[in-house]
């Protein structure tokens, strides 16, 4: 099975997994859906995530949600502000 990765505009850590491109089954409270990557059949999903599982759940459902831990979202946001030439942002975390 071809997998579509997708990633919600409403709630920025949440992806999901779909079988059809345009997203159709994805759930609509977390729309708009934005396709940004594909996972072909001899491919393994990101993050370790477990295909079959992945497969099963659209199978059912049409879709499977997931989302990226905060440090993670963090550093897609920089290295999308790098590949984009915009300045850093300045963070209002602490050390630990």
């Amino acid at each position: 099975m071809r997998i579509y990765v997708f990633k919600s505009e409403a709630n920025e850590e949440l992806r999901a997994f779909a079988s059809d491109l345009a997203g159709a089954t994805l759930p609509d409270q977390f729309r708009p859906w934005h396709a940004i990557g594909v996972i072909g059949p001899d491919k393994d999903p990101p993050h370790n995530l477990p295909r079959e599982e992945i497969e099963t759940a659209i199978n059912l459902r049409g879709f499977q949600l997931w989302r990226l831990k905060p440090n993670r979202q963090e550093g897609l946001a920089a290295a999308d502000r790098i590949a984009s030439g915009r300045p850093a942002r300045r963070s209002n975390r602490r050390p630990v």
